[in-house]
């Protein structure tokens, strides 16, 4: 009924999309310090004060709640349909090439930069949705409401804020995976594992390593720094560990030590397969080192039998599970920290529907402190909406119809803000086959898949909303 008004619509709002996705890219919105009306730092509370202003040139309703969430309505009815899409983003990291993390480049269709998928190129997709069906003036029973969150990188503390003082829509989707639909988001498992020891004296010993910016990023790069011994020393063993592993060292002589950079792949924890993890290549290294004996080289080794270079399923640990839906649980090391009297790690885990407390936190808590570590973080429970709920048929009829692709239900490693919402599911923005580069150097978007999303979109509000 409505394609025919949409297709015609879009036709000439490309430009109009990619200056609002570079608008919004071009903002550094990594979490940082708290402040008054932008409890997630600067950065993000800059990026909705940007989402907001662009909503309403685009002539929505908007409101800023705290710094918290930024919401762009339709109209002042009630709700029948919630968009979630976040502004925040991930920090950087290294290894851009094709532009800076926050100066948006279009090369060959694609927009790059840090944001431009995940998640800011699908909130204006979202947000262009919303205007088309404005502009075309269609009667509307009930409301759309996107929420413009500025936390979702970093605890989804905004969307917890919301819905504390906010009721639920009937229905949720958020375009912050991927195509068809995802109705199953694994649940997690985030420790923090420590343990401490004396300064030690003996040589050659691990002074320091840092590994890791994020929980929820593998890491591509990591350091540590080893006195006592020569880079002539390290040289053949770092050889051996490249060879077996695929992680590259660089090595330097700072201030009497020998600071050893690895260097791997890094990518969203979620789907560690996808990246090469420098902390457990660096690990690799370490405990190949004839290094004195001591409680750090006992940690390490231990570290490395609990989270071996290149197991991504839990298998050492004891807690690799799987199931037809949710799929594999998965495991990614990506924090570390090594001082002269003691160390402080985590890992990622995305646990399936099978998994429980008892198959895999009691499980992965006993490996840790049976080998002398603290362990401290409990289980998050999976997300599950059945494939067969009208919503999720209304979603999957509409990609077929607009992409000639069979729809089909999808589950993901990754979370997003439907993750405590009933009834809610992740829709785009990403076609099947693509990547983006997420979480990593060099993040992009196709233009053409926000252009299709912001159609899509536009007429499952008019699904949900008009009359």
């Amino acid at each position: 009924m409505y394609r025919e008004q949409l297709e015609a619509y879009f036709q000439d709002k490309q430009d109009m999309l990619v200056d609002a996705v570079c608008r919004l890219v071009s903002i550094d919105s990594v979490e940082g310090e708290p402040a008054p009306g932008a409890p997630f730092g600067p950065g993000p509370a800059a990026a909705l004060e940007e989402g907001l202003k662009l909503a309403q040139e685009w002539g929505l309703i908007t409101q800023n709640h705290e710094g918290y969430v930024g919401t762009a309505d339709l109209c002042d009815k009630a709700d029948a349909l919630h968009i979630l899409g976040h502004l925040d983003v991930v920090a950087p990291g290294e290894g851009w090439t094709v532009t800076q993390p926050y100066q948006p480049r279009v090369v060959d269709g694609l927009i790059y930069g840090r944001g431009t998928d995940d998640d800011k190129g699908p909130v204006v997709a979202s947000l262009l949705a919303m205007k088309a069906v404005k502009d075309l003036g269609v009667p509307l029973k009930s409301n759309c409401r996107l929420i413009m969150g500025t936390n979702e990188e970093s605890g989804s503390g905004d969307i917890a804020w919301y819905f504390a003082r906010h009721p639920f829509a009937p229905a949720t989707f958020s375009p912050d995976s991927g195509y068809p639909v995802i109705n199953t988001e694994k649940g997690g498992l985030k420790p923090t594992f420590t343990r401490s020891w004396p300064v030690q004296e003996a040589l050659p010993r691990v002074k320091w390593l840092h590994g890791g910016f994020r929980i929820n990023v593998l890491p591509g790069d990591a350091e540590a720094a080893v006195e006592g011994l020569t880079l002539h020393d390290v040289h053949p063993f770092a050889r051996d560990i490249t060879a077996r592993t695929g992680i590259t060292f660089t090595c330097t002589s700072q201030d009497g030590c020998t600071v050893i950079h690895a260097k791997g792949e890094g990518s969203h924890a979620a789907w560690p397969e996808g990246g090469n993890n420098a902390v457990t290549g660096l690990i690799a290294l370490l405990c190949a080192l004839p290094l004195a004996d001591g409680p750090c080289k006992e940690a390490l080794n231990q570290l490395n039998t609990l989270l071996p270079h290149g197991d991504y399923h839990g298998r050492a640990l004891g807690i690799a599970q799987s199931e037809p839906i949710a799929g594999d649980l998965t495991v990614a090391f990506t924090l570390l920290e090594v001082t002269e009297t003691g160390l402080t790690g985590r890992f990622d885990s995305r646990v399936p529907l099978c998994a429980t407390k008892e198959n895999c936190e009691n499980v992965a808590r006993a490996a840790f402190e049976q080998s002398g570590f603290t362990f401290e973080g409990e289980q998050e429970e999976a997300h599950h909406t059945p494939a067969d709920s009208p919503f999720v048929q209304t979603l999957l009829k509409r990609y077929e119809e607009y992409t000639g692709q069979k729809g089909e239900c999808l589950s993901t490693g990754g979370g997003t803000y439907v993750h405590e919402i009933p009834g809610g599911v992740a829709f785009g923005c990403t076609m099947p086959g693509f990547d983006t580069h997420l979480h990593g150097a060099d993040e992009r978007v196709k233009i053409a898949d926000l252009m299709l999303s912001a159609k899509l979109f536009a007429h499952i509000i008019l699904d949900l909303c008009a009359e």
